[in-house]
């Protein structure tokens, strides 16, 4: 054995990375090419990185031993991939269902561009009424982004009431949040608090972005805590007796609340060109309670 493998340990640290990169999707030969551009000696990177793998998952032979003369190219595009992963469920084997946390989930429709899924089933009948009864007491007038300053404020485009839930605050919470991060292969830890809002009749939010526009002054400040949106899951607690859609006006779809079901979409890049403008329409009789999941590109402080 070498003097740099003797001298390297696998820290908490370099283990918190590979277990990041990993739910963010990430190829783990690619991660074996990043970290060996990082000076990991071969066999270290080797045995960090299996150990995180699932049981029957196995890295390939080594060929060239650590870093390759010549594979600078190569690694540079493996970071970047890595740093490009985004949030979102596998669905390349066009599956009707799929597991997350032991919990089947039903695959409805999706789209590529834009990034929309709609998930069946996605809470229980009585994981949504739980989650109603534990916001209700909470509910305040709900705030929309100040982009010149980063701060909040009452807009009359969203005329819904709401309340935050701080990450694994209850058993609920927790649970809830370990079923999106797998369906979703995104960290907890990158996911704000999940948000339940509530919407009387003629309540809505009108179309905008989640994400956090460059162009604005306050969004320097916004970015501090995670860095920007990528995605986000609206979740239906329960369904309104008429209206409510969920609608993305670039692309006419609207998708009609159902208790238990979730529509997830994702925006790469923080412009229009996502065609993620998206709104709330109009409650027309009934009311409607949804709980949101925004994930971030990076921990969520």
């Amino acid at each position: 054995m070498s003097a740099t493998v003797q001298q390297q340990v696998i820290t908490p640290e370099l283990h918190g990375w590979i277990t990041t990169q990993l739910a963010k999707g990430c190829n783990p030969v690619d991660m074996l090419v990043t970290m060996h551009s990082s000076g990991w000696a071969d066999a270290v990177a080797r045995q960090a990185l299996q150990a995180a793998l699932p049981a029957g998952v196995e890295l390939p032979p080594s060929q060239s031993g650590p870093a390759a003369p010549g594979s600078g190219q190569a690694q540079t595009a493996s970071q970047a991939a890595c740093a490009q992963a985004m949030p979102g469920p596998h669905l390349q084997d066009n599956p009707n269902l799929v597991l997350a946390d032991g919990h089947e989930v039903q695959v409805l429709f999706s789209l590529r561009q834009p990034r929309v899924v709609l998930f069946g089933g996605l809470l229980t009948a009585a994981e949504c009424d739980e989650l109603i009864a534990q916001a209700r007491p909470r509910l305040e007038r709900s705030l929309t982004v100040v982009h010149a300053t980063g701060g909040s404020e009452v807009n009359a485009s969203r005329t819904s009431d709401g309340m935050f839930f701080q990450r694994g605050e209850t058993a609920l919470i927790q649970r809830i949040e370990q079923r999106i991060a797998q369906l979703l292969r995104w960290p907890v830890a990158y996911g704000e608090g999940l948000q339940v809002l509530h919407y009387r009749p003629g309540a809505q939010y009108k179309p905008h972005y989640d994400y956090f526009d460059p162009a604005q002054p306050g969004t320097a400040a916004v970015l501090r805590r995670g860095g920007q949106r990528l995605g986000t899951l609206v979740m239906y607690l329960n369904m309104p007796e008429q209206g409510g859609a969920t609608v993305f006006p670039d692309v006419g779809l609207e998708v009609a609340p159902a208790k238990g079901h979730a529509v997830f979409f994702a925006y790469p890049r923080p412009e229009p060109a996502t065609q993620t403008l998206h709104g709330g329409a109009p409650v027309l009789a009934g009311e409607k309670w949804v709980a949101t999941k925004w994930l971030r590109e990076a921990e969520f402080r």
